[in-house]
């Protein structure tokens, strides 16, 4: 009877350091800039790696600051996965390299072309004129095609990284790559829909998306900045004239503007978040706007 109480107790503390196992404590982990990367990278590791998003829930990854603890995400991680055109990623790199000199950097958009920030603006006299960042809109996880070479090029690096595991990561890439395929048709099915090939946005996030599905982008900002009264008044007219109703508004920039417009043209302002986890829920609600008239 001893004997086999002494044999229940030692498989309990087997059990109870199972569960508290350094193994445990030091999960391997991950790095992306952005929430979208966080969705595809976390679907193609599981449970193999964490993955720390660098850019917090609610910040422009193009001008945030970054506090001492997401700094250590990003140096203890074995892989950084930057999304490739923002500028702020550079300065991110430089500084967790000198801590972690084996930290692997991957860049998402590589094999993507650049495209530059595809927007119209009106100035009073009606010219057109164009708009972006050097070396193109940065930008690319928002369209279908961008995002499938940004999955590819996650999967291809966690084979290389973790070669032991190929099978998990191949068959949750194929998963992802079935959802894009899923969410591009229901964007088409909306876009066959909308009455209008056109809509405004305050800062010409959506290029990669135009261009994919034959959109035309105008832009609020001017060359960066508020636009003056008459600036304002002409993309008005023009909204008018090219029957636009929709007005996409973004938690990282001016809203009152955009509100003005959508007010004028008799439209719509619909909140949408390129930054979310949810990807493919974004993707689709841009179409659905653009498709469902106004309540």
């Amino acid at each position: 009877m001893k004997y086999k109480l002494f044999i229940f107790i030692v498989l309990g503390f087997a059990v109870l350091n199972s569960c508290t196992s350094p193994k445990n404590e030091k999960q391997k982990t991950l790095a992306v800039t952005i929430e979208p990367q966080k969705y595809f990278l976390e679907t193609i590791v599981g449970d193999h790696y964490k993955v720390n998003c660098i850019v917090p829930p609610g910040s422009n990854p193009e001008s945030a600051d970054f506090t001492p603890s997401q700094m250590m995400n990003l140096d203890k991680s074995e892989a950084y996965f930057k999304i490739g055109y923002l500028g702020i990623e550079n300065s991110l790199i430089d500084k967790a390299t000198k801590n972690n000199s084996s930290l692997k950097v991957i860049n998402c958009s590589e094999g993507i072309t650049p495209v530059k920030e595809s927007c119209e603006h009106h100035d009073h006299d009606g010219d057109e004129h164009s708009h972006g960042h050097i070396g193109g809109d940065p930008h690319t996880w928002s369209s279908i095609t961008s995002a499938r070479i940004i999955a590819e090029n996650m999967y291809k690096a966690m084979v290389e990284l973790d070669k032991a595991n190929e099978a998990d990561y191949t068959a949750n890439y194929d998963k992802l790559v079935a959802e894009f395929n899923q969410t591009d048709s229901i964007i088409k099915s909306y876009l066959d829909k909308a009455p209008s090939k056109a809509f405004i946005i305050y800062h010409p996030a959506l290029s990669y998306f135009a261009k994919e599905y034959g959109l035309t982008q105008y832009s609020i900002e001017y060359e960066g900045k508020n636009p003056s009264p008459s600036q304002l008044k002409a993309l008005i007219d023009t909204a008018k004239t090219e029957g636009i109703r929709v007005v996409f508004i973004q938690q990282e920039f001016d809203t009152k503007n955009a509100e003005t417009i959508a007010e004028a043209i008799g439209g719509k302002a619909v909140p949408l978040n390129l930054l979310s986890f949810e990807w493919s829920k974004e993707m689709i609600k841009i179409a659905k706007a653009l498709a469902v008239d106004n309540e």
